[in-house]
């Protein structure tokens, strides 16, 4: 996260309600402008990671960490809940680096087998969680030389490297459930002397169908141990999950006054586009004033891959997430969006679940969610951090009906959105767009900008450098095949017993290759080369 984003952020109101049956205690809080948010340091942080977070601008919590720290640090279970864009990761991350490097803490000493274990959705999540604890990691002590050892296990990836690495030894696995499972069966992964435990976006893995593979996985870890759930929301099975597998936990809530279930910052708008204009309005879209990153949402995998060529065709720097791309491509992707490379991203919502970037100006819901949580989720990509954002959303005349749905589970009072065109003047007025503005901003990009991902996200043309004409061959030599270049495939493609040369070579009378294809003729009934000979050879076995 960048500097400007780490802002002290208030805190107050802090309750603590005591269930019936004294198993969970719920502290709940809400923000205001009295409250200034503590140092990890003042939390009784170590200093390692203390300095290592703030190399990248952290110095003060978020709601959810303040909370958490205290109890975490001290090897309590429990549940953090908290919408995304909280500073989540932290909240488990920071006490549980904390726990693994320091004596005493109620873990053993490090010795190359995990002693840490986060479990995630999705492989973007799995990167980004990994990379957030490397960074907060930097400077502390590990089973290795080089410091503490975190791991990313996630599928798509050859198992071959995750193993290697699991046997030179690792302090902190992260990892997605099926990968994790396969690995931990097979003898590769050892789980029995993990004591700290994270299931991180709990609720999504609820959604995707993990639950039984993270049941399992539970199974295999020491009964001691301190266990963290983390979850946007608290379904039923969900619940179950926690009173089942965590010990007396303490639910933490971190809110807002009033808060909803989107943010109040992330500015909604919701227009009524018509299929064929779609990409016009978006191209102007993209043209706002202030706009940055964004993130465009799609339904459907194909329409994710056409709305990307699309916009590079238009001249746009975007990238495409999707299911139909290998897992490097969506790697490349996304590592091109959070370094600035592109500032476009298009994805479908399963691919999008548990992509992090706090800086995300604008979403775009190019098709209607599907339902209430789906909107929640696509339109929290922005507005975080203490940011503010745009969310926009395209509404077919089809989908009318889907969105009268989502506007009242969510109370948005906005069930009747306005017929919206591409060159309809409140569009450019709303969201700030220069008059003039067209569906494309260059014909062709530089080289070096966005163009989905480098062709593994949109299969690129190869660039022709010459002019091709059609090959020719007169007096057993070959002529131009590309205006100055040697032709050799068409060396490699000439008949046996002709006499290739390079195609710049010139034909047999040393004159330049004709313009047009001509019957060859022989003088005298002779020929003066290979080819004629060759010919002749032929002609005689034919008349025998």
């Amino acid at each position: 996260m960048r500097a400007e984003t780490r802002k002290a952020r208030p805190l107050s109101k802090i309750t603590v309600d005591h269930e019936d049956d004294a198993t969970e205690t719920t502290v709940s809080a809400q923000l205001d402008s009295t409250h200034l948010a503590p140092t990890f340091g003042e939390l009784g942080v170590r200093d390692e990671i203390v300095r290592a977070l703030a190399e990248h601008g952290i110095e003060r919590t978020f709601a959810i960490q303040e909370l958490t720290l205290p109890l975490a640090l001290a090897g309590d279970d429990l549940i953090g809940q908290a919408r995304t864009g909280m500073g989540k990761t932290f909240g488990f991350g920071v006490p549980l680096l904390h726990r693994v490097t320091t004596a005493g803490s109620g873990t053993t000493a490090l010795d190359g087998t995990p002693r840490a274990l986060v479990i995630v959705p999705t492989r973007e999540l799995c990167i980004q969680v990994t990379g957030d604890l490397e960074n907060a990691s930097k400077y502390l002590p590990g089973s290795g030389k080089k410091g503490l050892e975190v791991l990313a296990i996630y599928g798509g990836r050859p198992y071959e490297q995750q193993i290697d690495q699991l046997q030179k030894g690792v302090d902190v696995v992260v990892g997605t459930p099926g990968r994790l499972l396969d690995l931990a069966n097979q003898g590769h992964l050892i789980l029995g002397k993990i004591g700290v435990l994270v299931m991180d976006e709990a609720d999504e893995m609820l959604d995707l169908g993990f639950l039984p593979d993270i049941e399992r996985i539970l199974n295999m870890v020491p009964d001691r141990r301190q266990t963290m759930l983390f979850s946007a929301t608290m379904p039923g099975p969900i619940i179950t999950l926690a009173r089942t597998f965590l010990t007396q936990p303490t639910h933490i809530r971190a809110e807002e006054p009033e808060s909803s279930a989107v943010h109040e910052r992330t500015n909604q708008l919701v227009y009524r586009a018509h299929a064929l204009d779609k990409a016009e309005l978006v191209a102007r879209v993209l043209q706002a004033e202030g706009r940055g990153a964004t993130m465009i949402f799609t339904r459907t995998k194909r329409t994710a891959q056409k709305v990307a060529d699309d916009l590079v065709e238009r001249g746009f720097a975007c990238g495409a997430v999707h299911g139909d791309l290998g897992q490097i491509a969506r790697e490349k992707a996304l590592d091109k969006f959070r370094s600035g490379k592109i500032d476009v991203l298009v994805a479908t919502d399963v691919a999008a679940r548990g992509i992090d970037i706090d800086d995300v100006t604008h979403v775009i819901n190019y098709q209607c969610p599907e339902d209430e949580k789906t909107y929640v989720h696509r339109i929290g990509r922005t507005g975080r951090a203490g940011r503010t954002g745009i969310a926009i959303t395209l509404v077919d005349w089809d989908d009318l009906p889907r969105w009268e749905l989502i506007d009242k589970a969510l109370g948005l009072d906005m069930a009747e959105p306005v017929e919206t065109y591409s060159s309809s003047p409140h569009l450019f007025e709303e969201l700030n767009i220069p008059e003039g503005a067209t569906g494309t901003v260059r014909k062709a990009r530089a080289e070096g900008t966005g163009d989905a991902a480098d062709g593994e996200a949109r299969r690129e043309r190869p660039k022709r450098t010459s002019t091709r004409v059609r090959r020719r061959t007169r007096g057993g030599r070959s002529v131009t095949a590309d205006a100055g270049t040697p032709d050799t495939a068409a060396q490699d493609t000439a008949a046996p017993g002709t006499d290739a040369t390079p195609a710049d070579s010139a034909g047999a009378d040393g004159d330049a290759a004709p313009a047009r294809r001509r019957r060859r003729r022989r003088r005298g009934g002779s020929s003066s080369n290979a080819t004629a000979a060759t010919q002749d050879t032929v002609s005689a076995s034919a008349a025998q």
